[in-house]
């Protein structure tokens, strides 16, 4: 089942939504059919990944500059 993000257009109320086969979703808000689908975000994690790739964006737990986990790290000045 997948889950979509959504925009109301009527209300400009944000969402999220579990559709089953071909159901509409509708805005839990003002039960408005019009939408704006979102573009997801999500993680992927795969085993054996390098621990020297880059960092996606700040640590979402600490707000950590170095990355998801820094906070774990310690001081490493």
């Amino acid at each position: 089942m997948p889950i979509y993000e959504y925009i109301c257009k009527e209300c400009s109320h944000q969402f999220e939504a579990l559709v089953y086969g071909k159901d509409k979703a509708e805005c839990p808000k003002c039960h408005s059919k019009k939408l704006e689908p979102q573009l997801s975000v999500f993680a992927v994690s795969a085993k054996g990944s390098s621990t020297s790739a880059p960092a996606s964006g700040p640590c979402g737990s600490c707000g950590d500059p170095r990355g998801p986990g820094a906070c774990s790290f310690g001081d490493m000045n």
